[in-house]
C-alpha cells in the first residue's frame, strides 16, 4: 500500500511532480463501455490530456493489441500526434518495462492514470504502483467500466490499496491552484471551453457580458 501522505498541502497535485498515464481509449473497450455515457469519458479524457499538455505534465500513451482492439482513439491522439502510443500485450499496464521504465524516467511520483476499463486496465497497474510507492490518482471519470457495479467495485479496491480518485477537472485546478500562474491560463480556459462543459459555458457567458457595453440612457 502506499504510504505517500494523503493529506495536507503536499498531498496536491502539483504540474511538476505530476505525470500521466492514459490507458486503452480504444474502440473496442469503449464498446462495451457502460458505467458511464461514452462521450463524456472521451470528453475528459481529450480535457485531461490537454491540460497535461498545458502544464507540460508528461503523458505517456498505451494500448493494448491495438491491431484487434483498435487504435487510441483520434482525439486523444491529436493531442500528441507525435507520440505513438506503446502497444502492450500485458492487460496489466505495470507488467510492461516499457511503460514503467518510461515512467520512473521523469523522476516523478504524483502518478495519474486513466482508462477503459476502470476494473481491468486501471485498477491492476494503479494498485501494482500504489505498492511500489507511487503515490496514484485514478481519474474516474475520464475511465469507466463494462458496469457502473464493475466501476465502483474498481474504485473501491483502489482506494483500499492507497489510491486517490480523483476526476479531471479537479486535476486541473490542482495543477493551475494559483491564478497568479499566469502562464498557464491561456491554455486552462481554452481547455475549459472545449471541454469544460456547463462550466465552459459559463466562462464564454460571463466573458460576453464583460465585452458588451452596457446601453445609454436616453
Amino acid at each position: 500500500m502506499s504510504t505517500q501522505n494523503k493529506a495536507g498541502l503536499n498531498a496536491l497535485l502539483t504540474p511538476e511532480e505530476s505525470i500521466v498515464v492514459l490507458i486503452d481509449h480504444q474502440a473496442f473497450q469503449v464498446a462495451n463501455l457502460h458505467s458511464h455515457e461514452p462521450t463524456m469519458v472521451i470528453n475528459n479524457a481529450v480535457g485531461l490530456a490537454k491540460a497535461a499538455k498545458a502544464f507540460d505534465v508528461p503523458t505517456i500513451l498505451t494500448t493494448v493489441l491495438e491491431e484487434r482492439g483498435g487504435l487510441l482513439l483520434q482525439g486523444l491522439q491529436d493531442v500528441f500526434p507525435e507520440q505513438k502510443p506503446i502497444n502492450r500485450t500485458f492487460v496489466n499496464t505495470w507488467q510492461d518495462e516499457r511503460v514503467v521504465d518510461a515512467v520512473k524516467a521523469t523522476g516523478r511520483k504524483k502518478l495519474i492514470i486513466a482508462g477503459l476499463w476502470t476494473e481491468v486496465c486501471v485498477a491492476m497497474p494503479a494498485i501494482q504502483a500504489a505498492g511500489e510507492g507511487f503515490d496514484v490518482f485514478v481519474v474516474t471519470d475520464a475511465s469507466g467500466g463494462a458496469s457502473k457495479e464493475a466501476h465502483d467495485m474498481a474504485v473501491r479496491r483502489m482506494i483500499q490499496a492507497g489510491v486517490t480518485p480523483i476526476t479531471w477537472l479537479a486535476v486541473m485546478s490542482e495543477w493551475q491552484r494559483d491564478w497568479a500562474r499566469e502562464k498557464t491560463v491561456p491554455g486552462i480556459v481554452e481547455v475549459m471551453a472545449q471541454h469544460g462543459g456547463a462550466s465552459g459555458v459559463a466562462y464564454a457567458w460571463e466573458t460576453q457580458l464583460l465585452a458588451t457595453p452596457t446601453g445609454t440612457e436616453a
